[in-house]
């Protein structure tokens, strides 16, 4: 395989996951007629939330996931951290949706984001060590 096609492959199902949620955003702008902000619309506040989260979190566990794959990583553990961040994100975007409270997806949503980001930062870190 090419250098990062795994990591390019798990970045363009999240691209799209991204686009999905602006989408989102811009419907409910257009819904609610609210050009800035969430003009005090809680569905609006929430979908830019969602959105929100998903960009800070994503750019992090992507960056780790190329530096994983260039030093060589397994290809199976590669694609099953890929695989756990676009379920976890989709999860969390679903269980946001749902509630704003506590619910069973958002849960499941950022733990598997926190662990594939914390799994990539201790291999990164025990292949510098180790090499």
């Amino acid at each position: 395989m090419a250098a990062l096609s795994l990591t390019g492959f798990y970045a363009s199902l999240l691209g799209i996951l991204y686009i999905g949620l602006a989408f989102n955003i811009i419907r409910l702008r257009r819904k609610f007629k609210v050009g800035i902000g969430s003009g005090d619309n809680k569905f609006l506040a929430k979908a830019i939330r969602i959105h929100g989260n998903f960009a800070e979190y994503i750019p992090l566990a992507l960056i780790l996931l190329a530096v994983y794959e260039l030093n060589g990583a397994s290809v199976i553990v590669l694609h099953a951290l890929g695989a756990t961040l676009v379920v976890g994100r989709a999860l969390h975007a679903i269980g946001l949706t749902k509630s704003i409270g506590i619910s069973i997806q958002r849960q499941v949503g950022m733990v598997s984001t926190f662990l594939v980001i914390l799994i990539l930062a201790i291999e990164n870190i025990r292949g510098f060590v180790v090499a």
